[in-house]
């Protein structure tokens, strides 16, 4: 059983991809398949908290409909030595050649991060993130998405939309299927969700992992 990062193969696929990300629209991003070890994702969906479980905070109101773990400590042990290593230096280095900026920093209290799931009916509207850290002095820089969803169909929807600067129009969508890593640059204007209700089976969900990368200073 794989359970642990490859710096070595991340790196090639980083080196592999770098153009793509910087050149692709609306802005900079890119999304990959299987770049990480099936083993290890397997894990966190069989550790994966049920919809009632005490650790998820929960969001509903016009604009989402969402539940977050916001960190690790009430996560399993295993789940948690996940988690961390997105944290860690292969991971970090593999980013930094993938995007082109240097000094990341990774989030230790995976705020606003760490597991995410939506259920049947929810929605994430179209909205650029937070750009400062809510305790540190850290300026965010990427948002990385990790789906798990294992036959997820396209007429459940759920598709990660990536819109234009003034948010006229839907210039990507991307399936939120099992092994697939989106890395998009954040701005203010990075606009990004999903709008429309998801229609999985009643009882399933759409279940990610989300991390947030920081550097101290940004370019104006």
């Amino acid at each position: 059983m794989k359970l642990y990062l490859d710096g070595s193969r991340l790196m090639e696929i980083a080196a592999a991809h770098r153009a793509e990300y910087a050149a692709a629209t609306p802005f900079p991003h890119v999304a990959l398949d299987g770049i990480l070890p099936e083993d290890m994702l397997d894990l966190v969906l069989d550790q994966f908290p049920e919809m009632d479980s005490p650790v998820w905070t929960r969001y509903a109101n016009y604009n989402e409909g969402k539940l977050e773990s916001q960190g690790e400590e009430r996560l399993p042990d295993d789940l948690s030595l996940v988690l961390y290593q997105f944290n860690s230096a292969p991971f970090l280095r593999f980013l930094e050649e993938l995007t082109g900026i240097h000094g990341l920093i990774g989030d230790p209290y995976f705020t606003g991060g760490g597991l995410h799931q939506i259920p049947r009916d929810g929605r994430l509207g179209i909205h650029a993130d937070f750009s400062r850290h809510y305790q540190l002095p850290l300026e965010r820089r990427l948002n990385v998405l990790v789906y798990l969803n294992r036959d997820w169909k396209d007429e459940y929807g759920g598709h990660l939309e990536l819109w234009n600067r003034d948010m006229t129009e839907c210039v990507e969508k991307i399936l939120p299927v099992f092994n697939r890593t989106v890395v998009f640059s954040t701005t203010d204007w990075t606009f990004h969700g999903h709008p429309d209700p998801l229609t999985c089976p009643p009882g399933t969900s759409r279940k990610s992992i989300a991390l947030y990368y920081f550097t101290v200073d940004r370019p104006k």
